[in-house]
């Protein structure tokens, strides 16, 4: 018997390759999304705090100037402060946002944002 050459001899190897290859694109792909999540938890976090720290502030219950001291809370979280506004009429409620910029494969997404309100409890002045 004569040697026979396959036509398919070796697809194994190519199917097998192009798979693994699939696949740890597909994993960048979630660690990615991953960490875009967890970005947007922090950018929240960060708004959260800051919007409690500046509602304490305008209400006369710490120094300083509400958005000025949300800012500083915002960057001690990792976060940039892009909106403060402490609405009127009583002015001791905050609206508060706060970004983190993506790292550079998600960075055409834009920043990750949070968004924040705080003031007294009902009832309270």
């Amino acid at each position: 018997m004569g040697t026979e050459h396959h036509r398919d001899e070796g697809s194994g190897t190519i199917h097998g390759l192009t798979l693994a290859v699939t696949l740890c694109f597909l994993l960048v792909v979630v660690l990615l999304i991953g960490q875009a999540a967890i970005l947007t938890h922090r950018a929240a976090k960060a708004a959260d705090l800051a919007a409690l720290a500046a509602a304490d502030v305008a209400r006369g219950l710490s120094p300083g100037v509400p958005c000025d001291v949300a800012a500083r809370v915002a960057a001690d979280n990792g976060a940039q402060l892009s909106e403060c506004a402490v609405v009127a009429p009583e002015n001791t409620i905050v609206d508060i946002t706060a970004v983190i910029e993506l790292p550079q494969p998600l960075a055409p997404l834009g920043p990750a944002t949070g968004v924040s309100r705080a003031g007294p409890p009902p009832g309270e002045p």
